[in-house]
């Protein structure tokens, strides 16, 4: 059986194109690509690339996961996303200690409400 190498691209449904790309790429810091006028545009999260559409088709098959986007200094980054008017869920937190890193996640709305998460494995000193 062929396996799986990776992920190649992440479609978020959004309800304004606009809107989400100010969040997108204004306040979260994604590279926009390029956009598919009037609905559509591409970003770049490191090796994984982002489809933020405006809902097409029926509703039911825009429901979203929750997208993890991986920083490498979790304080530092969560102190300039809290200057931008963002709903915070919870601010970062130790969520495990692995042999190596301590996993630490945050999580945030965007302007749809589509919950997403600032995550960091901070090395062990």
């Amino acid at each position: 059986m062929t396996k799986i190498k990776k992920i190649g691209q992440i479609a978020i449904a959004v309800s304004d194109l606009k809107t989400s790309l100010s969040f997108y790429v204004g306040i979260l810091g994604l590279e926009l690509l390029f956009e598919v006028p009037p609905k559509m545009a591409f970003l770049q999260a490191g090796d994984t690339r982002l489809m933020v559409t405006e809902l097409q088709g029926n509703e039911q098959d825009h429901k979203t996961s929750t997208v993890y986007y991986q920083v490498d200094d979790i304080d530092a980054y969560w102190h300039e996303l809290s200057m931008h008017d963002v709903t915070i869920e919870q601010a970062p937190q130790l969520t495990a200690k692995m042999p190596d890193h301590e996993l630490w996640l945050g999580f945030v709305r965007d302007p749809d409400g589509n919950l997403l998460s600032i995550m960091a494995e901070k090395p062990l000193s």
